[in-house]
């Protein structure tokens, strides 16, 4: 009968794959509000699997994924300008009501809060929420709703291929 024997000095030489620019991982994760609110969570329910550099995640979360081993456990705290930018005042717009009509479904009601899809002059899409609203114009906040925010992201890498 033979018996194979590996020392703990080969395998402490052995390292976890690291998260790079094409890797295939499988992961938790969360993005949640300074104060620990989630925005976004797998943590309660079935890992995400994605291919790195494809769009899945925005750039600024997975640059903090480069270089991360299998099973690391991570919190990075991303003030605005490494999230989601800062609040540009210039993307606070008044739209005419005749304009808002125009563009909306016949009947179509809204309220503050609302977010609002408009068709872009090139045929692309972007939406606005609707902060105020009068009988004249509507005032839309085309930022990100989590720009000027410190965010939150917990990740946890369960497998890289």
């Amino acid at each position: 009968m033979a018996y194979l024997i590996i020392s703990s000095h080969f395998m402490s030489n052995v390292t976890a794959p690291v998260v790079t620019e094409n890797a295939y991982l499988t992961l938790h994760y969360r993005l949640a509000s300074q104060e620990g609110e989630s925005i976004v969570s797998t943590f309660d329910e079935n890992p995400a699997t994605l291919q790195f550099g494809h769009g899945q995640l925005a750039p600024f979360l997975e640059a903090c994924l480069l270089g991360l081993p299998e099973g690391a456990h991570k919190v990075f705290e991303l003030p605005p300008e490494q999230a989601f930018g800062p609040r540009n005042p210039e993307l606070l717009q008044h739209i005419s009501m005749a304009t808002l009509r125009e563009n909306s479904e016949f009947g179509e009601e809204y309220r503050i809060g609302d977010l609002v899809d408009f068709a872009a002059p090139g045929g692309g899409r972007f939406a606005g929420v609707l902060r105020e609203l009068d009988g004249e114009s509507a005032l839309f906040d085309f930022n990100h709703p989590l720009a000027g925010q410190t965010v939150r992201f917990e990740v946890k890498i369960i497998g890289i291929l």
